[in-house]
């Protein structure tokens, strides 16, 4: 068996890890944010699976919180009955549970495809149900989550603390952005070696890929698909800030951004993620107008977004060789997409896992067992009926829930949150094998969580430096 290694990207984030401990709260949650972007990055080696730097990072972050008495009651209360995060320690406690029984107890009850290695030789075809690497994997990796939730919320519990996250994930949409800009600019000059040291994770990358001449962007990510699916997260949350005057400088250069290279990425998911994001924003700014609740942008908005749209359909019928050119790219990206190899594949993984939920009686395989091209479908495949049921009641109570007094900076961010979470959530559905959503998820949710009603707030974000002390 392969023995630790720590690579030298893993030597910064301990290094960054120890002087943020010693800076403080604000500068551990600002390095998890930073770090949360290095998708393709392994810091460690640990026999053959891969420590992401934000995982490493998280463990600094929980060591920071727990050490403190107050924060340390403010994750305790976390998962009180009454709060989300009561729900979340439910799915992963069940799928942790699942993860080791379930592969053992319904051992050949159904045809797998694994998601991790399995005594069974890799031909990419169907094995009999049996415990996989990706059991132990998986659920290492949903319990880094829960901690990291768990904290992230013990630290969006007062007021300073709050804004500390919410500039904390401006810092992750700046980065996610800065690091697409360093790979299309890396590409095109032939220098992507620059990169290697964050792209050295032991996964399949595809970073240099091309669609009809065009780069696919990976940003600091595995594949394209991965980097749409961030950045529709990031689109969601920084177009809502905008929309509410939050920082709009900052946040309307950002979702700009965003939208654009999302549209540029060639990526299925983001090319149709995109329109349904834009639908989203649009319905949002609309209730604030009802709710006298925005700023002057939502109006905006509200009025020009179908006059846009409007004159870009009408330019594009009086243009016929552009007509061509954006339904050839469309049809290339988008609806060719399940036609090629990849697409049949991946629909053959959520025909199977379908199946291995209906052979386990609705229980689920267990956590990281079966592959599949959906989060609907991993869901249900790996937890079944009881771990879809908590998640339903976890998202509900975290993201749809009414939070903040209504026009405050609170309230703003929690809509904000949701809206960035449908991104990241609309993404999964078409193209996660996994349950485990990530750091910025994590975020997103603690940032839900902490908002709580309070009168005479300021609109303003104060601006925190990433190493203020809480």
């Amino acid at each position: 068996m392969r023995a630790m290694s720590i690579e030298p990207i893993g030597a910064l984030t301990v290094l960054a890890g120890l002087i943020c401990l010693w800076l403080g709260t604000g500068a551990l949650v600002h390095g998890l944010a930073i770090t949360a972007v290095l998708g393709a990055a392994a810091a460690l080696f640990i026999g053959g699976a891969n420590v992401l730097p934000g995982h490493l990072m998280v463990a600094f972050l929980a060591f920071g919180v727990l050490s403190r008495r107050r924060e340390s009651v403010a994750v305790i209360k976390a998962l009180h009955p009454n709060e989300p995060g009561f729900w979340f320690a439910c799915l992963v406690a069940y799928g942790v549970a699942s993860a080791i029984l379930m592969p053992r107890v319904l051992a050949g009850v159904t045809p797998i495809i694994p998601l991790g290695t399995s005594v069974f030789e890799d031909t990419g075809s169907t094995v009999p149900l049996t415990p996989v690497s990706s059991n132990l994997t998986q659920s290492v990796h949903l319990c880094a989550t829960l901690l990291c939730l768990l904290t992230l919320t013990a630290v969006a519990s007062t007021r300073q603390g709050f804004t500390v996250v919410l500039s904390a994930i401006l810092a992750y949409c700046v980065a996610n952005l800065a690091f697409a800009l360093i790979d299309v600019a890396t590409y095109l000059t032939g220098t992507q070696e620059l990169l290697s040291f964050i792209r050295n994770a032991r996964y399949t990358l595809h970073t240099d890929s091309e669609v009809a001449g065009m780069k696919r962007i990976v940003g600091s990510y595995t594949e394209t698909s991965v980097f749409a699916r961030s950045t529709l997260g990031v689109f969601g949350f920084t177009g809502t800030l905008w929309l509410y005057g939050v920082q709009r400088a900052l946040t309307g250069s950002l979702a700009a951004f965003s939208f654009v290279l999302i549209v540029l990425s060639t990526s299925s998911t983001g090319l149709v993620g995109a329109p349904i994001m834009l639908l989203l924003l649009y319905a949002t700014a609309l209730v604030s107008l009802v709710q006298g609740r925005a700023g002057g942008h939502a109006g905006l908005f509200a009025f020009y977004a179908p006059v846009i749209g409007l004159a870009v359909v009408l330019l594009l019928l009086l243009n016929p060789e552009a007509t061509a050119e954006v339904r050839s790219y469309v049809d290339l990206v988008v609806l060719n997409k399940a036609e090629s190899d990849s697409g049949v594949e991946r629909s053959s993984w959520n025909v199977v896992s379908f199946q291995n939920f209906l052979d386990s009686w609705g229980l689920g395989v267990g956590l990281g067992t079966t592959r599949a091209s959906s989060f609907a479908v991993a869901l249900l495949a790996s937890v079944g009926i009881p771990g879809a049921l908590f998640f339903a009641i976890f998202a509900l109570e975290c993201f749809l829930r009414p939070r903040g007094s209504i026009g405050s900076l609170e309230a703003d961010a929690a809509v904000a949150a949701r809206n960035g979470y449908a991104g990241l959530l609309l993404g999964d559905l078409l193209v996660s094998p996994v349950i485990d959503q990530g750091l910025l998820f994590c975020m997103f949710a603690a940032l839900s969580i902490a908002a709580r009603p309070r009168r005479g707030e300021v609109r303003a974000v104060p601006p925190i430096p990433a190493g203020a002390r809480l």
